[in-house]
């Protein structure tokens, strides 16, 4: 009857790491190269798979405190458990992995400047 407190904690999170890494960094808002317009590009993706996390795991378990049982459909079950954790561990890796790209673009591009300089 009641919502857990540690569903909407969880959901602020799933919002504010990519969010974070979107407003940090300015080449990510307003993209000129093409690896920071596909960089980008995932990391909105990233942020609406964060928006909607709350839905998509309540149509995934069937409830909001989300815990799954050893049922044989398909909601609620161990198939949408694994759906679940998929999106969850997928938006905290998917945003790591953007931002670890774009700094190891900046390393690159370094050593490109130092190059012409020379």
């Amino acid at each position: 009857n009641s919502i857990p407190l540690g569903t909407f904690i969880t959901w602020a999170g799933m919002i504010a790491l990519p969010l974070s890494v979107y407003w940090g960094i300015k080449e990510l808002r307003k993209p000129l190269e093409k690896l920071n317009i596909i960089l980008s590009g995932f990391i909105k993706i990233i942020i609406i798979f964060g928006i909607l996390w709350v839905p998509i795991s309540y149509l995934l378990a069937g409830n909001l405190s989300f815990s799954f049982s050893e049922k044989e459909s398909f909601q609620g079950g161990q198939d949408a458990m694994k759906w679940f954790w998929r999106l969850s561990y997928g938006i905290g890796i998917g945003t790591i992995l953007t931002l670890i790209t774009y700094w190891i673009s900046l390393i690159f591009k370094k050593d490109k400047t130092v190059a012409n300089n020379v």
